[in-house]
């Protein structure tokens, strides 16, 4: 049987007709930048992450670049973050000029290790931007903690962790910033990029505002260099229709893992570890294997979709050499980049195709 990592278009036979019917009122308006679809949606996901204010941006890596510059960390200031993570989130500290000071992460959640993080500060420190990641979020108590000792901006990096919660809290709410990503592959994907900057502090949310275009206010009169972080309407009235979906797609994986759990029960496979103080939404379900890269050729062979999330921590990339890291200094990174693998867990899956999945596993491991 042929399963994907991920059928965008089992998901959109669902909502054809109104995405269709929303994208028509906007091209019929002709409002193509910004306007009342984008000022609803903002609202919206504020609402969805108990967050005051709201900022929509072109992509989840601009969400990141925008909170970094707003809150002025460029040459000279140091950024706490984990080397375990998507590029963008070490690559955006590094666009603005700062440096990217990397922690390894906890072997349970693959998050950002607090216990680790306070070692790393030194006076030039400006901020820590944990990764929510999978879906879940990281321990954000001790993080805030730490933060407020040493008066230091938290950007959360929630773009795979939407109306994740921890303790109650929503991702994004907990920090100075929070950053989404609409990416298409996300539990709550656009029809192309996008992204969202979540805050409870209005005077951040009026730079981030300006931020995202230019810096200007009014037209043409600049208060800072800003840049085009701007989130367009077609993907703002897309967003809206999925939004009312989110919270049963999510749910829809949460089964889809709890099936997955219980079927590798008593193997050799490593299941996703979930806090109990977490609530996650997996936006990816993620395994440990021995003889991972091999389980994987074996999947794709036999047409099932998996996919290696991240073989190359950040201290290890080439771009990134010029920091001084090198193999070993962050051994949990780096083991988890040689072991774990992600499996399909998108809500239309069916039992009959998660069986397909464990099946060809079990087989090869057997």
């Amino acid at each position: 049987m042929e399963v994907p990592l991920l059928d965008l278009r089992a998901q959109y036979k669902t909502i054809k007709s109104e995405v269709l019917a929303a994208i028509s009122e906007v091209l019929d308006s002709q409002v193509c930048i910004g306007g009342p679809k984008v000022q609803e949606l903002e609202a919206k996901i504020a609402a969805a992450s108990d967050c005051r204010f709201a900022v929509g941006v072109s992509s989840g890596t601009d969400a990141i670049l925008n909170c970094l510059m707003s809150l002025n960390i460029g040459p000279g200031d140091e950024v706490i973050t984990t080397p375990f993570t998507f590029f963008a989130t070490v690559g955006c500290i590094a666009r603005v000029g700062a440096t990217p000071v990397l922690v390894d992460i906890d072997p349970k959640t693959y998050n950002i290790d607090p216990a680790q993080i306070e070692t790393a500060v030194t006076r030039r420190t400006k901020a820590i931007l944990p990764v929510h990641l999978f879906g879940q979020m990281a321990d954000m108590d001790p993080i805030l903690g730490i933060a407020s000792r040493y008066d230091l901006a938290v950007i959360e990096d929630a773009a795979q962790s939407i109306t994740s919660t921890y303790k109650g809290k929503k991702a994004g709410s907990i920090g100075t910033a929070g950053c989404f990503s609409f990416f298409p592959s996300k539990n709550l994907g656009g029809i192309g990029d996008g992204g969202m900057v979540v805050t409870n502090d209005e005077a951040l949310y009026k730079r981030l505002m300006l931020m995202r275009n230019h810096g200007a206010e009014p037209k043409y009169y600049h208060k800072f260099i800003g840049a085009n972080f701007r989130l367009d309407p077609i993907q703002a009235v897309a967003l809206l229709v999925k939004l009312p979906h989110l919270e049963a797609w999510s749910e829809a994986r949460r089964r889809n893992a709890a099936y997955y759990n219980e079927r590798f029960a008593g193997t050799v496979v490593q299941t996703p570890f979930i806090s109990p103080a977490c609530v996650t939404i997996y936006n990816q379900y993620c395994i440990r294997v021995p003889r991972r890269d091999e389980v994987v050729a074996h999947l794709k062979a036999n047409k099932i979709g998996c996919e290696i999330y991240y073989p190359v921590p950040a201290h290890m990339q080439e771009c990134f050499s010029y920091l001084g890291y090198g193999e070993g200094d962050f051994p949990q990174s780096e083991k988890a980049a040689d072991e774990i693998m992600a499996l399909p867990v998108y809500p239309e899956l069916t039992d009959e195709m998660k069986d397909a999945v464990v099946d060809c596993i079990l087989t090869f491991l057997r």
